[in-house]
């Protein structure tokens, strides 16, 4: 079995005749100017030439066609596309009867009737009945036309040859293979321009088309924001990845493809719609515009079989020009004048005899010599290095140079790094006769790992493709199918990796789901799940925090008026049943929380808004449209009685006071206590204190009221639940958003931050004293301690006073200058002096306060305090 033996090639001065000959007019198949013995010979069967625009089925007849045969062979232009035919192959014939044979991977039963292999990788020794070849015209491809060309001239099957293309290709392919039958297959639908739209108004089933890994990125990620999501199909993607992301497409999870013109080629799917983003792509060279034939071939996805489809463009890109537009319309387009050839009569016996063959000028003047090919760029560097030169000696060493050199870089870029890699490769072949296995383990090794983003897992299976293709070449490697194995297996990872990527970052499945649901038209199922979740068509879209709906902007796409309208119909029923349940909730069920909102069962429900008093704040709902009249006032009506029990409990001394049968000046004093809670000063009291009597004092003990040294205040007010709600009080009597800080339980000193008002921590019973604010009995009993203790101006120095504070020394220090006191040391004692007022200047101190200086704890405030308290 094996391809047809083709006519012995002419000599190198025939060649040279031809050659001289190359700029005249190119003349038809059966003038005699030219050599018939470079043309191939038909004697071994008929040839027949496929030819029309996409969604013909020309694929699914040449496969019956060799099928129909009892060997055949079938080239395609990728390897997916092999893959997926080679299945279907399987299907009908079982894989004993069936060879997948790619760069990378090779299926080979025992005696295979039929062969599926990339164009690249026919095994053209091996004889077969039928020999096809897909996308023939890919001949004028700059970087892969010489290999369609080199099957076009010489790949032929013993019984039948089928070739399948564009209808570009005919006038060649006529004047190229004598004797060719034509067919032609009309296009089983039609494609219509239908113009410019946004990408926002892309209907669904659209494939967007750039030309750049940036551009998709950035086009999938305006789709998964608007429109739920997208998958998306680059050349730079490994096969598994690339049918997975397909896959996702054609199973209806995304309704959008973004996509290079990776999806011109072989790629049946079902696209009605086809937007160019741009029509410039970079061809490895430099930027140019797409001819209206790939512009055709990339449109014409739009549309399978007998469904009509639809191009048009989208992005910064505007309308189409009208000729262009027809041509795409009618399938007429301007016919290859050219093809890609590469000599293929290579010379072996040396390495600048190689490079001389592979720089020979083309037969033909309607072939054109490829430009230099990675494997040519390649040589061209390894020739020069004197150890590949030291050992390319011979005709077989030549050939496995050029095999090596042969090694697809799968990056694309042609790096020194590959080169390296090639020439390490080739001298350990050279010296070894295989590739070690522990070299290769430490190169595989470290593509193993699946981290990394989107870029990194490219670069890192296009490595490891690389070393998939070396482990396919069994005389290189020992063990080369554990190598395949693990190669393989090492793919297989990062493309489910890299396609789990992919779709985090391009797709959102439930707004991708609910736009399916909104396709379908009808009405939307909603309802709200114990947590508070809120769902429409089972996505959730939000939650339902208190009575306040909480959309999440990321579970919407497109128009989320209809799922937004679903989800407020399911929430009336579920806001009803709330505020009865709030009505009949326990206090236990009321908590206050960091931001001073009242919440019930850990949600938010209202907040508290100045009243006439510290003690009668008011109750504000929190704002919700759910809310219908006259829910508001039920659940202001039920935290406001929570507030009162909570007001009760925590500060029980009001009570306390307001039972108590209190005359005179101590009803007075206990009255300002009460409308305030927070600490006086002594000074300012003096005259209901110089009026109380031994009888007043102890009544107003026994209701909890201190009067001390330089203070008159309410014990038990430093419990944690007391500061808390002092805090909420305070804060919804000044209307100050944003945290307070509490001191923590058994915390004697904080420090005072200066951009909080001083009345604050005075309010919660720790006035600022200096850099601290301290619990208003300490402070009482410092300020005293400090009078005691001073003679003549001069207070011994008290160590206890810092860890007392709960501050540092320094801190201290400062807290007794803000008393009064300075710290004074001479003759290596230590004291404390008490600060003479200054003298005022203008009615004013001499002395700078600081922005959050507490008057009532001035020197003159304290001074005067302690000497009435004496």
């Amino acid at each position: 079995m094996g391809g047809t033996l083709l006519p012995a090639r002419p000599c190198r001065k025939v060649l040279l005749i031809k050659h001289r000959l190359r700029n005249l007019a190119f003349l038809p198949a059966g003038n005699d100017h030219l050599n018939m013995a470079e043309r191939p010979s038909n004697e071994s069967g008929r040839v027949r030439a496929v030819l029309g625009p996409t969604n013909t089925g020309k694929t699914h007849f040449a496969i019956e066609r060799m099928l129909g045969h009892g060997t055949g062979m079938i080239g395609f232009p990728l390897r997916l596309l092999a893959r997926e035919n080679y299945d279907r192959v399987v299907a009908l014939k079982g894989p004993a009867a069936v060879a997948l044979v790619t760069g990378e991977e090779k299926i080979l039963p025992r005696n295979p009737c039929y062969w599926v292999c990339t164009v690249e990788s026919m095994p053209l020794d091996q004889r077969v009945d039928c020999l096809a070849v897909d996308e023939i015209q890919l001949s004028g491809d700059a970087e892969r036309g010489h290999i369609f060309t080199d099957r076009l001239l010489h790949a032929r099957g013993m019984s039948e040859t089928l070739f399948l293309g564009s209808d570009t290709a005919r006038t060649l392919i006529q004047r190229l293979v004598p004797g060719v039958e034509l067919i032609q297959r009309d296009r089983l639908s039609t494609l219509t321009y239908s113009g410019f739209k946004k990408v926002t108004r892309l209907p669904p089933r659209s494939a967007i088309v750039a030309f750049s890994a940036a551009e998709v990125y950035e086009t999938a990620e305006l789709i998964r924001r608007q429109k739920g999501g997208a998958a998306v199909v680059m050349g730079a993607l490994s096969p598994r990845t690339r049918n997975a992301q397909v896959a996702m497409y054609q199973a209806g999870e995304v309704d959008y493809l973004v996509a290079t013109d990776a999806i011109g080629m072989g790629l049946n799917m079902d696209i009605d719609h086809v937007a160019f983003a741009r029509l410039t792509k970079f061809d490895g060279e430099r930027p140019r515009r797409l001819s209206a034939q790939e512009i055709g071939q990339i449109a014409g996805r739009a549309g399978r079989h007998m469904t009509n489809g639809t191009f048009g463009t989208t992005g910064a890109l505007g309308e189409l020009d009208p000729d262009l537009v027809e041509a795409v319309e009618n399938h007429r387009f301007d016919p290859l004048t050219l093809l890609m050839w590469r000599n293929s009569d290579l010379d072996f016996r040396s390495a600048p005899g190689l490079l001389r063959s592979l720089d020979a000028p083309p037969p033909f003047n309607c072939l054109r010599r490829t430009r230099e090919a990675d494997d040519h760029h390649a040589l061209a560097t390894l020739a020069r290095d004197p150890d590949i030169v030291g050992r390319a000696r011979g005709a077989n060493a030549v050939r496995l140079l050029w095999d090596v050199c042969q090694i697809p870089d799968f990056r694309k870029v042609m790096s020194d790094q590959h080169t390296r890699l090639l020439s390490q490769i080739f001298l350990h072949l050279a010296k070894d006769g295989r590739v070690p296995d522990g070299w290769v383990d430490g190169q595989v090794k470290r593509l193993e790992t699946v981290e990394g983003d989107i870029d990194t897992l490219v670069t890192r299976i296009a490595h490891v493709r690389t070393w998939t293709y070396i482990a396919n070449r069994p005389s290189w490697i020992a063990k080369p199918l554990e190598w395949q194995d693990r190669t393989r297996a090492i793919e297989d990872r990062l493309s489910d990796a890299l396609h789990e990527k992919l779709t985090q970052r391009f797709v959102d499945r439930r707004a991708a789901g609910l736009v399916r649901s909104l396709g379908k038209g009808g009405e939307l199922l909603a309802g709200v799940q114990a947590n508070g979740s809120v769902v429409v068509e089972g996505h959730p879209v939000g939650q339902l925090d208190g009575f306040v709906f909480v959309v999440d902007a990321t579970a919407l796409a497109g128009d989320a008026k209809p799922v937004l309208t679903a989800a407020r119909r399911a929430l009336r029923s579920e806001i009803a049943r709330r505020v009865i349940a709030l009505e009949q909730a326990s206090d236990a069920q009321f908590v206050l929380t960091d931001q001073d909102q009242v919440a019930w069962d850990g949600a938010p429900v209202a907040r508290l808004g100045a009243g006439g008093s510290l003690l009668k704040a008011r109750v504000v709902p929190l704002e919700s449209d759910l809310l219908i009249a006259g829910e508001g006032d039920r659940i202001r009506d039920r935290v406001a009685r929570w507030l009162q029990s909570e007001i009760d409990r925590s500060f029980p001394m009001l009570r306390s006071i307001n039972d108590a049968r209190l005359e005179g000046p101590a009803r007075g004093l206990a009255f300002q206590l009460a409308e305030t809670l927070a600490p006086i000063a002594r000074g300012d009291l003096e005259a209901l204190l110089s009026g109380l009597s031994v009888t007043d004092e102890r009544a107003l003990a026994r209701q909890g009221v201190v009067i001390g040294g330089a203070f008159v205040f309410l014990k038990g007010l430093a419990k944690p639940e007391a500061l808390r709600l002092l805090r909420a009080l305070w804060r919804a009597g000044h209307d100050r958003a944003g945290l307070l800080p509490l001191p923590a339980t058994g915390r004697v000193s904080i420090p005072a931050d200066p951009h909080i008002d001083p009345g604050y921590y005075r309010a919660i019973g720790y006035p600022v004293a200096g850099p601290r604010a301290i619990r208003v009995d300490m402070l009482d009993r410092l300020l005293g301690r400090l009078w005691r203790a001073t003679v003549r101006g001069v207070a011994p120095y008290d160590s206890t006073i810092a860890p007392v504070l709960g501050c540092s020394r320094d801190e201290a220090d400062s807290v007794l200058l803000a008393l009064g006191w300075t710290r004074h040391e001479a003759d290596g004692l230590v004291s404390y002096r008490r600060q003479r007022p200054s003298a005022p200047h203008n009615g004013k101190p001499r002395r700078r306060l600081p922005p959050n200086y507490d008057r009532a704890l001035s020197p003159f405030a304290v001074l005067k305090q302690l000497t009435a308290a004496k």
